[in-house]
């Protein structure tokens, strides 16, 4: 039996190429699901680290950031929700009105890769992009990340006591540090086997066609 291909996935709950690439990757991994052996993991990554618990409207907060005209941002909006729709993921119209921190989301991720069953973070992780980006729910909000976790069938009452106290801070910030040592300043960031990066959010093709070559050569060696 070969070793399961290794993936890392550095990605942010409010980064809207993520929740393409993520979509892609998992119908990549439906059509590989009797070839290829795969194990997947949920890395951190925080776009807007400093941003306030309030949160920011969003375009106000993407004008400053990028430059981009009001035109540019409906137009790069309008690709991401086609993108989206390609691949079966709801991108709603004016339902994601302010960007928020994300740190408490991605905590609750750790968990779900620490103490939830197998499946458990790749389930979280699809709940928290369909709250935000279909729904414009706040990811922020101990309030719905409670109401995704209990839906998702998990322990509640564990993830509300990791939200009320600073349960593994420690372990998100010093993943985030090491990514971003490592050359990882925009994402979603795939990485497989510790050594091969694919960037972006992909078209399923693109993944399909790194894990077949590396599950190939993985028989050959």
């Amino acid at each position: 039996m070969t070793t399961p291909i290794k993936i890392d996935f550095v990605s942010d709950v409010s980064c809207p190429w993520c929740a393409i690439g993520l979509q892609s990757l998992n119908l990549a991994l439906e059509r590989l699901q009797d070839q290829v052996q795969t194990e997947l993991h949920f890395q951190p990554f925080e776009l807007n680290p400093q941003m306030p618990p309030q949160g920011q409207e969003i375009t106000e907060h993407l004008s400053q950031k990028y430059g981009a005209s009001p035109e540019q941002l409906a137009q790069t909006r309008e690709t991401i929700r086609q993108r989206g729709a390609a691949l079966g993921f709801e991108f709603g119209i004016g339902k994601r009105e302010r960007i928020y921190n994300t740190f408490d989301a991605h905590r609750l991720l750790h968990w779900a890769e620490r103490e939830g069953p197998p499946g458990a973070p790749k389930a979280l992780k699809m709940a928290l992009f369909t709250a935000y980006f279909t729904h414009g729910l706040d990811p922020s909000s101990h309030e719905v990340l409670l109401n995704l976790v209990t839906q998702q069938g998990l322990d509640s009452s564990r993830a509300r006591a990791v939200l009320q106290s600073d349960a593994f801070a420690d372990e998100v910030r010093e993943q985030e540090a090491f990514y971003t040592s490592s050359g990882i300043h925009s994402v979603p960031a795939v990485i497989l086997n510790n050594r091969h990066l694919i960037s972006g959010g992909q078209a399923p093709e693109v993944y399909e066609q790194a894990l077949r070559q590396l599950a190939d050569a993985a028989r050959t060696a």
